[in-house]
């Protein structure tokens, strides 16, 4: 059983920066692929990005490939989204997503999910 907190989300004015950040209970969380997933009002949940186990691997969305990063510390059993160049589209909350295999984080067919934050970014 894994049990995911976010934090890191606010009100931001586009240009501008935000890390979220996605703590982790458990002993296996190393060995776990790691993901963010947004939704913004009136839409699907989207795929943002995800990581390996051991960090070696990282996948994007094009809408965010250059301006987001992700990375993890396993030995603080946690896992950030680095969010620069904010825009307004980014409007969403931001889910942490967890699971053994990096295809079912992708694909959002991970077994965990965070309770999400809130992230507004105002023109």
């Amino acid at each position: 059983q894994v049990q995911l907190v976010e934090s890191g989300g606010g009100l931001v004015q586009a240009g501008g920066s935000l890390r979220l950040s996605c703590a982790a209970s458990g002993r296996t969380f190393s060995s776990y692929a790691m993901g963010w997933f947004r939704q913004a009002p009136g839409k699907e949940r989207e795929f943002v990005a995800a990581i390996s186990w051991s960090g070696g691997s990282t996948y994007y969305a094009g809408s965010v490939k250059g301006r987001f990063t992700i990375s993890r510390d396993n030995a603080k059993n946690t896992v950030y989204l680095q969010m620069n160049s904010l825009k307004p589209e980014d409007t969403a909350v931001y889910y942490c997503a967890a699971d053994p295999r990096e295809t079912s984080v992708v694909s959002g067919t991970n077994d965990y999910w965070g309770q999400g934050t809130q992230v507004t970014v105002s023109s």
